[in-house]
């Protein structure tokens, strides 16, 4: 890099705009900001300067020359207020976020402006750049590491009573915890985030966070209406915002609907107004397990499962249901396919079903048990017999009615002679 410097003015920043390769305008830009001049202009100047040159940088996936530019801009930082200075890290954090595979450099750029914030005893912007570095460290699963300053954090930020930073961490908790699979704290956390976000305005894209963080512990509950309501509530909000995030709420809104054995809504749902904006992948696959689900094929499962393993079981969500979802669905196959018979060999129905014959046992004496229909293993003939659905004779409630009326009454008389004989 050349050592002249081009003046900061609004001039220079147009030669940049109409540079003819990328290369040239960043070119420009670095000698912009490198202009000693530390008049007000000259400074808002620099300014937009930086920001021009962040986005460049990022469009053209130069990563390690966006960490460098913040390290170049340190002395600069002295001269802006602190205000500005915190709103150019983080936009200069959030455009190496925009790169792909940049995650290891996110997590060190972080450390490395947390160890800054530090040491210019600038709190507001370290606590910041701290919850996100919380946040990189969970996408990398390395939770303990985390907790630990999420912890440490979160004591700090409460002294201070800043609720806004409060509903982000205390949210980052919860998904944190829910991680680790310690849904009791997981739902702490996010009563704590609701707590602070009742007390202040929150803007729609984090009351949809919070919503969707709701929806995703009511399910890992099994209480997917509830579940459902609170997809619905991120959905719009994220929907309204044209937020990406917007499609795995509708995704989540119709897993619980599969989940509560509502299947057919989900055509429906998919062909609204508002679902048919999001037509996709994502949508296909579960109208595939919706399908399956409502055919009660084990079959059309598999098919679904192997076809859209990116949407289901790679998605953390959909897979922690996905295996009670496939024990439902082979308990509705097994159902179906002994529907027309009193009695039949096990051999036959694993053929059916495609399963091995010890697992099949296993289910079936499972099913049993758990009385999802009435029958009894043969298993020295290899045979699954099947009785009709007991019917209630209403006599044995009539009689244990009759015997309590009876008790009464002879309470009734043994009272009214104690009075007699006193």
């Amino acid at each position: 890099m050349s050592s002249s410097y081009l003046p900061a003015t609004t001039g220079s920043i147009a030669q940049a705009l109409e540079a003819k390769t990328p290369s040239e305008a960043i070119s420009i830009l670095y000698h912009v900001i490198e202009n000693p001049a530390s008049a007000p202009d000259a400074l808002r100047i620099k300014e937009q300067a930086i920001t021009n040159l962040s986005d460049l940088l990022r469009q053209e996936n130069r990563a390690e020359e966006l960490r460098s530019l913040l390290t170049q801009l340190r002395p600069f930082f002295a001269l802006i207020p602190k205000a500005k200075t915190a709103k150019i890290v983080r936009g200069i954090i959030d455009d190496v976020a925009k790169i792909p595979g940049t995650s290891d450099l996110q997590i060190s750029l972080c450390k490395e402006v947390v160890q800054w914030t530090r040491a210019e005893k600038r709190t507001f912007l370290r606590q910041r750049v701290e919850a996100k570095l919380a946040a990189l460290l969970m996408e990398n699963k390395e939770y303990s590491e985390a907790l630990n300053l999420l912890s440490g954090l979160i004591k700090e930020v409460r002294r201070l009573d800043d609720k806004l930073l409060l509903v982000d961490i205390d949210l980052l908790e919860s998904k944190l915890h829910f991680s680790l699979r310690n849904l009791p704290k997981a739902k702490a956390s996010l009563t704590a985030a609701r707590t602070a976000a009742n007390a202040i305005y929150v803007p729609p894209a984090q009351q949809g966070n919070i919503d969707l963080q709701s929806g995703i512990l009511h399910a890992e509950e099994k209480d997917y209406k509830t579940a459902y309501s609170y997809f619905f509530e991120a959905f719009e909000a994220f929907n309204a915002l044209e937020d990406p995030r917007a499609v795995f709420s509708l995704k989540y809104m119709l897993l619980c609907k599969i989940m509560v054995s509502q299947a057919d809504d989900v055509a429906s749902i998919i062909s609204s107004k508002a679902g048919l904006q999001y037509v996709g992948p994502e949508l296909d696959a579960m109208k595939a397990v919706a399908d399956a689900h409502a055919k009660r094929s084990l079959k059309l499962f598999e098919i679904a499962l192997h076809d859209f393993k990116a949407q289901l079981e790679e998605d953390p969500i959909v897979h922690r249901h996905l295996s009670s979802l496939y024990d439902t669905l082979l308990e509705q196959n097994l159902c179906r396919l002994i529907e027309p018979f009193s009695r039949v060999e096990i051999a036959h129905i694993a053929e059916l079903i495609e399963l091995p014959v010890d697992h099949l046992e296993k289910k079936l004496s499972q099913m049993i048990l758990d009385k999802k229909f009435s029958g009894t293993l043969d298993q020295g003939a290899g045979c699954l017999v099947i009785f009709d659905d007991p019917k209630t004779d209403a006599i044995f409630p009539a009689t244990l009615e009759t015997i309590s009326n009876i008790g009464k009454v002879v309470d009734s008389l043994y009272v009214r002679s104690a009075k007699i004989m006193a």
